[in-house]
């Protein structure tokens, strides 16, 4: 490439660069230091040639101009010095630049000027401090002035023309001589400029795109790709940020969960992309409420957060959390259909629900799990009620791992009765466990902080174990019913060791039946699948407990290989009214047609009973018949219970 493409070249990279703001700012930057030195240069060689000069050229060329001269070099240092480009708009950067050039421009005409006009003065030892005035300071100005091209290319050129135009026109040789070879090194000179400015430019662009790439991967990894949400780092981040400032400000927030409540069903019957658009249209409506209070986020699947200041007007921030779930009620347009996706939300107010990050969304969490239970479309602040409510949790997940558990916890039988014969045919064995200081734990209860601990393995384990123990005492014509975690069936181990305890028991499996709720289903379907296959190779039946009330029940019989089903004990509450009766008559022809024994639960009343034997139901199991007994007790009160349902009068309450 010659010079004067590299020049053209380089002209094309400035007026590139003038658009860019960034890196004018970054000229600014680096000429900062630059310039004052050229500044200074130009003031040193201005003083040292007036001085030679001195009586032999007129007062104004040896002290006038260079007084102006050196007065704007200082003026200009000054204002150099005091610029801080970094603190500059990209504009102001960009104009900085087009004034320097300019001013460039017009200083160097009036050195070389006042420079040629002392050269018709003095000897040859004077007109050579000129020339070489001249060459050094054009030399000066290149360096100085390499990152602003465009203006050491101007002062270049209108420098290295005028002295080269003055001395072929001198007619002296060894000016024309020093004026060609000053020109060749500038020309030089000039390359090289271009050169190191291209590297300049290049690796500023190449700074810039590795922090832009950066600033991009930082806000990628801090945002949710589907809503344009903040995601769940992000939130945690600004909730550790407002905890660490409340704390010293003690300036109260509120942390808020949000969850769809219909989000499932919608995204199953109309596919994902329409959930998407659900969660798109969740996240538009949810950066309405984004303002200097709020800040809001997508925390995963169909949960959002938000961090709320609490208002100094004292607006009631569960009625925000309130006008926040009516908007997420409004229906979605999904094409021709419109879909409602509901919402619930939990709340936890710092500092009263706790003071940590983690603390405060475990508590809004619980809260959430609350409102979903009991209030589903609301808000439900966390309360000192709740607060209770964990620390019971807790000491009931510290007792589940307690060497005493096995002492503690017991099982009892419920008898479950044949209509057709009258007979006891199976019991239902059912976990009671009372604690030394936290008293009578519901099963629910404890069952559910087993599975949420971990130790449902071994709750399962010891309750079969005692339950088959107790089985083996039951006469040969009643089996034993026993009830499976939703946990149980996704854990190999579990099945394993169910199949083992059973065999050591010596109770013949197919006097066993294991009930699974749909929930347990749910879970996993395929390893599901997988251990119902195992357990019935041994002998052991399946039954599908609290049938009717998953929406799925029905595809589940269909595509599991049961042996039983059991009607909930829901439908026994309006089994008087013509409606009650006509569901739980359809079950029940429902049950027959696929040629599945069925169970009623929570048979209470006489009335109840005669209906069930009107509709020729053949099992049920409830209070009426008996309740959950010690072993023990029911075997001495068998007699009793089959004599009862003859006579058709209610059997005896039995009292643990």
């Amino acid at each position: 490439m010659s010079s004067f493409e590299r020049v053209r070249t380089l002209l094309s990279e400035e007026l590139f660069t003038r658009t860019a703001g960034r890196i004018a700012v970054r000229q600014l930057v680096e000429l900062r230091s630059q310039i004052v030195s050229l500044y200074a240069l130009l003031s040193v060689n201005a003083c040292a040639l007036a001085f030679t000069h001195l009586g032999l050229a007129p007062a104004w060329l040896t002290l006038g101009c260079p007084a102006v001269f050196v007065a704007v070099c200082a003026v200009r240092t000054l204002h150099w010095w005091r610029m801080r480009p970094e603190a500059m708009s990209e504009a102001q950067a960009e104009r900085h630049l087009r004034r320097t050039t300019i001013l460039s421009a017009v200083l160097s005409v009036g050195f070389v000027g006042w420079a040629m006009a002392l050269s018709a003065h003095g000897g040859p030892y004077e007109q050579g401090h000129v020339a070489i005035f001249i060459a050094i300071t054009v030399i000066g100005c290149i360096f100085c002035l390499t990152h602003l091209p465009l203006a050491a290319f101007g002062v270049t050129l209108i420098v290295t023309v005028a002295f080269l135009i003055h001395c072929l026109t001198s007619g002296n040789g060894v000016f024309i001589a020093i004026a060609l070879n000053t020109t060749f090194v500038t020309v030089v000179m000039v390359r090289i400029l271009a050169n190191n400015f291209r590297t300049f430019i290049t690796l500023t662009r190449s700074q810039f795109e590795a922090q832009r790439l950066a600033e991009e991967n930082a806000r990628l990894a801090l945002s949710d790709s589907l809503t344009g949400l903040p995601n769940r780092r992000a939130f945690f981040n600004e909730l550790e940020a407002m905890t660490d400032a409340s704390a010293e400000a003690e300036a109260p927030f509120a942390l808020a969960i949000f969850d769809l409540d219909r989000f499932k069903p919608i995204n199953d019957t109309y596919g994902h992309k329409a959930g998407d658009r659900v969660l798109q249209e969740t996240g538009r409506r949810l950066a309405r409420f984004t303002d200097a209070g709020v800040s809001v986020a997508r925390l995963g699947g169909d949960e959002f957060g938000a961090l709320i200041r609490l208002p100094a007007d004292g607006a009631d921030v569960t009625a925000i959390c309130d006008r926040i779930c009516e908007a997420l009620r409004a229906p979605i347009r999904l094409g021709e259909t419109l879909v409602t996706a509901g919402c619930s939300a939990g709340l936890a107010v710092y500092p009263e629900a706790g003071r940590g990050a983690a603390e405060l969304f475990d508590r809004a969490d619980y809260a959430l799990y609350h409102s979903k239970l009991n209030q589903r479309g609301h808000t439900t602040a966390f309360s000192q009620e709740h607060e209770n409510a964990i620390r019971t949790e807790r000491a009931i997940e510290a007792a589940l791992h307690s060497p005493d558990l096995a002492r503690e916890i017991e099982v009892q039988v419920q008898p479950i009765l044949d209509l057709r014969t009258n007979r006891v045919v199976m019991v239902e064995g059912l976990a009671r466990w009372t604690h030394p200081t936290l008293g009578r734990i519901a099963p629910d209860r404890f069952i559910a902080a087993a599975e949420r601990c971990g130790a449902i393995h071994r709750l399962t384990t010891t309750l079969l174990r005692r339950a088959l123990s107790d089985a083996t005492r039951l006469p040969p014509g009643i089996g034993l019913s026993f009830n499976l975690s939703s946990h149980d069936l996704a854990s190999a181990e579990t099945v394993i060791a169910i199949m083992e305890i059973v065999r050591e028991s010596g109770f013949d499996p197919r006097r066993l039946t294991l009930e699974l709720t749909e929930t347990a289903l749910m879970r996993d379907f395929e390893r599901a699948c997988d251990a119902i296959t195992l357990l019935r190779a041994l002998g052991i039946q399946i039954a599908l407990d609290d049938f009717g009330t998953g929406y799925s029940s029905l595809s589940y019989v269909h595509r599991l290989p049961l042996d039983k089903v059991k009607i909930d004990r829901s439908f026994m509450a309006d089994l008087h009214a013509p409606r009650g009766e006509r569901i739980v008559a359809t079950i029940l022809d429902f049950c027959r047609n696929l040629d599945l024994p069925c169970i009623v639960e929570g048979v209470e009343t006489e009335g109840q009973l005669r209906i069930l034997r009107r509709l020729g139901c053949r099992s049920v199991q409830g209070y009426l018949i008996g309740r959950p007994v010690r072993m023990t007790t029911l075997l001495e009160r068998l007699d009793e219970i089959e004599a009862g349902a003859v006579e058709e009068r209610p059997a005896p309450r039995l009292i643990a």
